[in-house]
């Protein structure tokens, strides 16, 4: 079945899932650990990300579309981009130090921050150029092809939100594994210093707002899509009614992320929402099942159509 697939980010997709199991090697028998989370945490969660996210691309671009050429280099590139700042974010949990906002001066640090400037923008534009390439093509039915576009925007949106978290200006003062001083300028946490009392696996902050949530809530937009896609396919409706239901799935999702973002951006923990933000979930939640409620009543009120007879000749 994966022979048609674009090889290279099926390719990642093998040596993300490998490094996945190394990483958790690494929870279970390196016991080192930065501002409180193991050295292999990070690996491992981008590691489970990339798996999902390269295997869905190389389906993706197996689709019959045009300019597959340009789509497949574009493909290509972002394969080779995550592989590389991927290796390097292995090197430096290996180093017992910080991939992300790490200031040092050692050599192989120096090449980390140096990689991660020039290479994400190209990845990210890629991206985008893929997402506007697909934006004009028809992908299999129309469901389908509007899960796509709907999941490469908002998968878009996620990685646009990383820049929030470069962009903040706190500086911090810490300790690596190995108890070396490090300057960190940047960070994840709103409100709260990076480090402190978090959630367990993912590592988000309970006592501040949390960017890399929207980030990974945005950026997996694009799987979730493409199986409401594949959920609306089995149901009985038109496939108008079915394109809406893509629709309503994709406001809500983009909504939610909109949210996750703002609570994050004012200092609040995922954990302890304020009640603004549950009145606004709330409400969001009532626009889309208004949306569903919306699209099954307008196919059961659409006559279906009429079928003539076929006279033989």
């Amino acid at each position: 079945m994966t022979k048609t697939w674009h090889r290279p980010t099926l390719w990642l997709a093998r040596v993300m899932a490998a490094l996945t199991l190394v990483a958790l090697g690494g929870l279970l028998f390196d016991g080192r650990v930065l501002q409180g989370s193991p050295v292999w945490l990070k690996p491992l969660k981008f590691a489970l990300s990339l798996t999902l996210y390269s295997a869905t691309l190389s389906w993706m671009l197996s689709l019959a579309h045009k300019g597959k050429r340009w789509t497949s280099g574009l493909g290509t590139t972002i394969a080779a981009i995550m592989f590389a700042d991927v290796g390097m974010i292995v090197v430096q949990a290996a180093r017992g130090t910080f991939s992300h906002y790490n200031t040092s001066q050692d050599f192989w640090n120096v090449l980390t921050q140096n990689m991660f400037k020039y290479t994400i923008p190209v990845m990210f534009l890629a991206n985008v150029a893929l997402a506007v390439v697909l934006s004009f093509q028809k992908l299999r039915d129309r469901q389908t092809t509007w899960g796509v576009r709907t999941g490469l925007y908002l998968a878009v949106l996620g990685m646009a939100s990383g820049y929030l978290m470069a962009g903040q200006g706190k500086r911090a003062t810490t300790t690596d594994a190995t108890g070396h001083e490090i300057v960190l300028r940047g960070g994840n946490t709103v409100g709260a210093p990076d480090g402190g009392e978090h959630m367990p696996v993912t590592a988000w902050s309970t006592t501040g707002g949390d960017l890399r949530i929207p980030h990974f809530f945005g950026m997996h937009g694009l799987q979730v899509m493409i199986l409401v896609a594949f959920a609306v396919t089995a149901l009985a409706l038109s496939e108008r009614a079915r394109v809406r239901l893509v629709g309503v799935a994709a406001a809500g999702y983009t909504g939610t992320f909109a949210l996750l973002t703002w609570q994050a951006m004012r200092g609040e923990p995922l954990v302890h929402p304020s009640t603004l933000t549950l009145v606004l979930f709330a409400g969001l939640v009532a626009l889309v099942a208004a949306g569903v409620a919306w699209t099954v009543t307008l196919e059961k009120a659409t006559p279906a159509p009429v079928r003539l007879p076929v006279r033989p000749r």
